[in-house]
């Protein structure tokens, strides 16, 4: 699988089951005056990640004139709640429905029955299984993220003339798409083979220490970083699926004593984690757009509610790609990057 890194491109375009209701533009059920109602179901509410969807997708709500509600589950992976929110939504008349999914395959039986009854479905970061259950989605290239870091890694162990040995910090045992894609672009571009590209940790490699799970939080990567120092107190290189794993893991390896001795690399481009590349406890992290992807969200549905319009996948993807950006104060020849001040202007969207 062949990518080359492409610049972000902009692009113009409740209650129940221990969900929380917030309403982003009013206190109705329903759009007033049988206007657009957008709702949008993101994983959980206090995620800076999805707090940037939410402050795109409102942004993009009041630019065209539409209604939105957001949902939200108290954990990550509470696909029931997301299920109580479709069919709320669907109960409330929306035209448009922007879901980031907790899981890909559980959730498509109520999406598609909201597609059925006439509501576009939009997929945000995360897609559903399968691809074409909903009617577009909006995310990252997670290969490429993962892929960026991983070709920066190897030239930054060229340079030191340094085998990385490599321990890999991943989302959770379910293994999402996500989580894979990162993970198996992270290992191409460092130049691990990969036995099989649909799976996670079956590496035979010996610069793979070994993979643990993280739940993507900082005790996550904590704890995960702590076993794999077990494993091999000599590991020089860490991957995380994301930037709070990366904090956590770097507090790990702070512990120990030998954070001066390991190189982190990570994918996200959160403020804070932008803010650990210039403080040199990440060396890169590869930078997704949120704020973008709510955003063209509301834009499409609310296209779709003028003219039917969908949107089209991008080339070669089945998905819309909302770009990713390498980001890291240690540029190397021939890897496109951006510094950790431009970063910081540019986090998230």
């Amino acid at each position: 699988m062949n990518h080359t890194p492409r610049i972000r491109r902009a692009l113009a375009v409740t209650a129940g089951l221990g969900l929380t209701l917030s309403l982003a533009a009013c206190a109705e059920e329903r759009a007033e005056d049988g206007g657009v109602l957008v709702g949008l179901i993101t994983k959980t509410e206090t995620n800076p990640f999805f707090v940037k969807m939410r402050e795109g997708a409102q942004a993009a709500a009041e630019e065209h004139g539409v209604t939105l509600q957001t949902y939200a589950g108290d954990y990550d992976g509470d696909n029931e709640g997301q299920v109580q929110a479709v069919e709320n939504l669907m109960a409330a008349g929306a035209a448009g429905i922007l879901i980031t999914p907790n899981d890909s395959a559980a959730i498509v039986p109520v999406l598609e029955q909201a597609r059925a009854s006439g509501i576009m479905v939009i997929a945000l970061d995360t897609p559903v299984d399968p691809a074409d259950a909903v009617d577009a989605t909006f995310a990252t290239d997670n290969f490429l993220a993962g892929e960026l870091i991983g070709r920066w890694a190897a030239a930054h162990f060229e340079e030191l003339d340094e085998e990385p040995r490599v321990a890999m910090l991943d989302l959770n045992p379910n293994q999402i798409a996500v989580d894979v894609a990162r993970d198996q672009g992270f290992l191409q571009g460092l130049g691990v083979d990969i036995a099989d590209p649909g799976v996670i940790g079956d590496e035979d490699d010996p610069r793979v220490v070994g993979h643990e799970v993280t739940e993507g939080a900082e005790e996550g990567g904590r704890t995960a970083m702590e076993n794999l120092l077990q494993r091999d107190p000599d590991l020089n290189l860490v991957y995380t699926i994301n930037e709070p794993a990366a904090a956590g893991a770097y507090e790990a390896l702070k512990a120990a004593g030998v954070e001066e001795d390991v190189v982190i690399v990570s994918v996200d481009g959160g403020c804070p984690g932008v803010r650990n590349v210039g403080d040199g406890v990440i060396g890169a992290t590869s930078m997704q757009f949120p704020l973008d992807m709510a955003a063209l969200g509301v834009s499409a549905v609310a296209a779709h509610a003028a003219d039917g319009t969908v949107p089209e996948a991008s080339e070669g993807l089945d998905f819309i790609d909302t770009g990713v950006e390498l980001i890291t104060d240690l540029p190397k020849d021939g890897l496109e990057s951006r510094d950790g001040a431009w970063g910081l202007d540019h986090c998230w969207g």
